[in-house]
């Protein structure tokens, strides 16, 4: 049996694994938007391929979380990153819508089985050591790196399409294949370094996966239950539902406006380059400052604030005429989604225990992924019947209504605030 790595080791490969797994996206940040675009797709189709990945993700996670808290994190993650590798080799090929959807269900695959293993094998093998502890800590360094990871990405790929060597193919293929490569990097890596000992079952090989694989629908039975008891816990599922409306607007429209003004989809490839690469900047700043302002006003009002402000960022996204007002509007809105995360985590963690902390991570993104999915499409259709700002400014008003779903957890975080030290605090309803 494997033993128990310290919090300190487990920290390192928990954020190693962290900048293998985001570094090569930031190489494709905004260029999954575009290529379908350049390769013949209207907005409404490449929307609606998108959409299918998050589809895939909702029907999937309950699953894939539930078996990866009955049968272990490594494996599952492993076969994330299998997947990834497949997935990004379709992206690269495809030409058609259905080749598109085809990657984009591979995408989905893929982020279904990645969302939580992780996560929940760090803040585990954490609390073998030190039960209880709160890992905000390290979550706001996570969303750190996996900002200035992105950013660094996002960087090179602007300058490889700057650069364009491949003269006789798309500007936008170099950054593609380059994601391919180093997805495979992340693979070997997952492989080398993440470690679990075995202790979901006294069984091996067929026989554990087996066992394991009947103890999931039991794993999703309690998760569920506690979604449908724990108020709070249903509350952040929602912010997470709004959430993602608003970040159609800044992981999708952003791109395509900012083609819109500038007249081609290759100019606006080589200027989200510098332009990604400085949001992932900015969120890695507005993750390192949220963990700072959470030990002064709290988590659940830190999480507040940021989701009210990246909201608000998203209306003026929309407002906003000029590619510099655009690129500025971006830059801070994503600043704010990147103070967001990590205290949205915390307040996730606070709500799960070992048996179940990757299925209620899971609910979470698979709730986010639907939400994102529907609409996708809706705004792309709203957008071609009305404009691309109308559709901007509609979503980032919608998402500003998830805000009132962090309540349940501000009160909760109060009350706790109020009991005095060692006496043990009440069960959340």
């Amino acid at each position: 049996m494997t033993a128990h790595l310290g919090p300190r080791a487990a920290r390192r490969v928990f954020l190693t694994l962290t900048v293998t797994r985001w570094f090569p996206v930031g190489l494709v940040v905004g260029l999954f938007t575009l290529l379908p675009l350049e390769r013949g797709l209207t907005v409404a189709q490449a929307l609606t391929a998108s959409a299918l990945s998050g589809f895939v993700v909702f029907a999937l996670e309950l699953p894939t979380s539930g078996f990866a808290d009955a049968f272990g994190r490594r494996p599952v993650f492993v076969a994330a990153a299998v997947v990834n590798v497949f997935a990004a080799v379709a992206y690269l090929v495809a030409q058609t819508f259905w080749m598109f959807a085809l990657a984009a269900c591979l995408m989905g695959l893929f982020r279904a089985l990645d969302s939580g293993p992780l996560e929940a094998w760090y803040v585990d093998t954490v609390h073998a050591s030190e039960p209880g502890a709160d890992v905000d800590g390290a979550l706001s360094a996570q969303g750190t790196l996996l900002g200035v990871g992105i950013a660094a990405g996002a960087l090179i790929s602007g300058g490889l399409v700057w650069w364009h060597p491949l003269t006789g193919q798309s500007a936008l293929l170099l950054p593609v294949a380059i994601f391919v490569a180093l997805n495979v990097v992340h693979l070997v890596a997952v492989l080398v370094l993440l470690r679990e000992p075995r202790t979901h079952v006294d069984a091996t090989g067929a026989r554990r996966a087996l066992q394991s694989a009947k103890e999931a629908p039991g794993v999703v039975r309690d998760g569920l239950g506690l979604l449908r008891h724990n108020r709070i816990l249903r509350g952040l599922v929602m912010v997470e539902v709004f959430w993602s409306v608003a970040m159609v607007v800044f992981e999708t429209f952003q791109p395509i406006r900012l083609a819109e003004m500038l007249g081609s989809e290759e100019q606006a490839g080589a200027l989200m380059g510098p332009v990604a690469s400085a949001g992932w900047g900015v969120f890695a700043l507005g993750a390192a400052l949220a963990g700072l302002l959470s030990k002064r006003l709290g988590v659940a009002r830190t999480a507040i604030l940021a989701r009210t402000l990246n909201s608000l960022g998203a209306v003026v996204m929309g407002l906003v005429a000029g590619p510099a007002a655009l690129v500025a509007a971006y830059l801070l809105t994503y600043g704010l989604h990147g103070g967001n995360g990590p205290m949205h985590s915390a307040l996730l963690h606070r709500e799960a225990q070992a048996r179940n902390r990757a299925t209620v991570l899971s609910m979470n993104s698979m709730m986010a992924f639907a939400a994102f999915s529907i609409a996708s499409p809706l705004l792309g259709v709203l957008a071609e019947g009305s404009s691309n700002q109308v559709a901007m400014v509609t979503a980032g008003a919608v998402s500003l209504i998830g805000v009132l779903c962090y309540l349940p957890a501000r009160r909760r975080e109060r009350e706790v605030q109020r009991q005095p030290v060692g006496e043990p605090a009440a069960v959340p309803r």
